[in-house]
């Protein structure tokens, strides 16, 4: 008897968590939807609004935008210097380039940009109260957070580009044409779509998710005090997304 009493409480326990989850992603969800047609309604943007949202602009992007793509720059010099060596050494030269544009340009640079936003945001979030006003306070966050986030990885992914063509073919302009074509094979439209897709999808993630946790309480799925309000959350949409990414590449 006591067994299934334990049992029984078990069972309990299990479906509350799973109510507390779903309900937890609802909210989510809610609020996303609420922020994305607050954001793309012309009424958003009138005088006083205006003001604000280019000030969140700026904080999250332009402050950081030179810095983090100079260190974007070291990383992918030295990434494309690794790969474009061992690729010669064993003979796969013709494929480096190629490596190069898909692990870096297409995987890893959308991801650290949204890892970064994440960091930088953490404290701006958390100063949001359940009483600050959805248009003023909360909905230009969101967008100056999204648009950090594709403005990022968008400059950096050029920066990475331009380097790699650097380090292949040096400063002459006898390259660029076979350069443009591998470019060109590698993002044929589904993966441009894709691209563009995932960094929209990451940048939304980064931007509603937090929010949203904050403004709806702490809606635990084995959240500890420590951990920052949404971060469990969001890093397993950041991860479904780019698994989602992957397995559609490559399946």
């Amino acid at each position: 008897m006591r067994q299934n009493s334990l049992s029984r409480f078990g069972l309990d326990t299990l479906g509350l968590t799973f109510v507390r989850s779903v309900t937890s992603w609802w909210l989510i969800i809610h609020f996303g939807a609420i922020a994305i047609v607050m954001a793309l309604s012309p009424s958003t943007y009138d005088h006083r609004n205006r003001g604000v949202i280019a000030k969140n602009i700026y904080t999250n992007t332009w402050q950081v935008l030179l810095w983090f793509t100079s260190l974007c720059a070291l990383i992918s010099l030295v990434l494309v210097r690794i790969i474009v060596v061992t690729a010669l050494s064993y003979g796969l030269s013709q494929y480096a380039l190629e490596m190069v544009v898909r692990v870096l340009v297409l995987e890893l640079i959308p991801l650290g940009a949204a890892l970064f936003v994440i960091l930088r945001s953490n404290k701006e979030v958390n100063s949001i109260r359940k009483g600050s006003s959805m248009r003023t306070d909360i909905i230009p966050r969101v967008i100056a957070i999204a648009f950090s986030v594709v403005t990022l990885a968008a400059v950096s992914s050029l920066v990475a580009l331009v380097i790699a063509y650097i380090v292949v073919y040096g400063f002459s302009p006898w390259g660029f044409a076979e350069y443009t074509r591998m470019v060109g094979r590698v993002f044929d439209p589904g993966v441009a779509v894709a691209f563009i897709l995932k960094t929209v999808l990451f940048s939304l993630s980064v931007a509603v998710i937090p929010i949203a946790s904050v403004l709806h309480g702490r809606m635990p799925i084995s959240e500890s005090r420590s951990v920052p309000n949404g971060t469990v959350r969001l890093f397993l949409a950041l991860a479904l997304i780019e698994g989602a990414s992957l397995a559609i590449k490559f399946i």
